[in-house]
This record gives C-alpha cells, structure tokens and sequence, in this order.
C-alpha cells in the first residue's frame, strides 16, 4: 500500500461472538501483514480481521499458515481441496466459502469447490485425490481408526513420504480453524462467493 491508501478496514461484522479491533491499534508487524493481504486481495478478508483479536495467535496461525502453503510436496490446488472437503464435513461456513473460491482458482474449475463441500465422494476428481481425501476425512471423522494402511493407500497413489505429512498438517491445521472459526462465528466476506466463478 502507499501512504495516500486508506487503512485497511477491518470489518466489525467478520465474527459475531468476539470484537474487532481497530486497525490502527493493532500492533504494527498485524497491520502490514493486513495491508499486505488486502492490497493482494482487493478486500480484508475476514479471518485476518476477526484473528487480531488475539495478535499472538494471529502470528502463530499465520506463520503456520504460510508454512502450510510454501514448504509443501502438495499442489496449492490440493492443498485448498484438502481445506474444503475438511471444512465440508465440519460444515464450517467460513472456510467452505472462502477456500472454495481459492479451489476455484488454483484448480481452474468453476464446478469442483462446491462438489467438494457437498459430498467429496462424488465429487469429479481422479483415483488419486480421492485417496488424498479419504484419508483427510477419516483424520477428521475418526482419528484414532488411522492406520498404517492408510499411509500405505497414499503411497500407492503416488505421494511422497513428505507429502503424506503435509496432508495430515493441512487436515488437522484446518480442522483448527474450522472449530475456531465456528466458534467465534466467523463470516466469509461477500467477494468469497463470487470468486473464480
């Protein structure tokens, strides 16, 4: 952002159990990683509004967030899939609609995010992606039903030793955020809907 932009506003509709700070009182290293993401964005999206509340957690979840998405043996695509068949079965509204539109774009596919949210199973996706999301689901229906025969369904569809691990942080970092965002009542911005339609 330039200095003749405005601040971002951070909307005081973006959760609904918990206040929104003031941009300006956030602590600096908040607001430039705010200006960042609506700069990029053309919107503040909301989860970046309602997580300052909290400016520790904000950095935590943050960190681990990019940590998710740039040190992965994962496509972004499959990545974001990974987040909305999850979300899906938590029914998170938030992360449904907003990681729908992300799987609209990164998959270039206008049709894929809501088949996913309604039912994976069934969705118009490969032999491989729907073991990727068998296993996702099962961490997030029935962890403790995951057995060794699941990593070994995920090598014989052809992902690494390392990308078996990303799918597991991604599915439980968003199972996380699902609980939190349903929690604090999150809502996913207006312009989430219409992405990559």
């Amino acid at each position: 952002m330039t200095d003749s932009d405005a601040a971002p506003d951070l909307a005081d509709d973006a959760m609904e159990r918990f206040p929104i700070p003031d941009y300006e009182d956030l602590p600096e290293d908040l607001q430039e990683r705010i200006a960042e993401e609506t700069d990029r964005a053309g919107f503040t999206p909301n989860v970046f509004s309602a997580l300052s509340y909290k400016p520790s957690h904000f950095r935590a979840f943050f960190d681990y967030h990019d940590a998710l998405v740039e040190d992965t043996a994962l496509e972004r695509e499959e990545i974001e899939m990974i987040v909305v068949a999850v979300s899906g079965v938590n029914h998170c509204y938030y992360c449904n609609v907003a990681h729908g539109a992300l799987v609209r774009i990164y998959a270039d596919d206008p049709l894929l995010a809501d088949q996913l949210v309604a039912n994976y199973r069934t969705a118009d996706i490969n032999d491989t992606h729907r073991t990727m999301l068998d296993v996702a689901v099962k961490l997030t229906e029935s962890p403790v039903e995951v057995e060794e025969e699941d990593l070994e369904a995920l090598r014989e569809a052809g992902f690494s030793e390392e990308a078996l691990w990303d799918i597991a942080s991604v599915t439980a970092f968003y199972n996380l955020s699902n609980r939190l965002a349903m929690f604090a009542g999150m809502r996913p911005n207006e312009e989430f809907h219409t992405l990559g339609r």
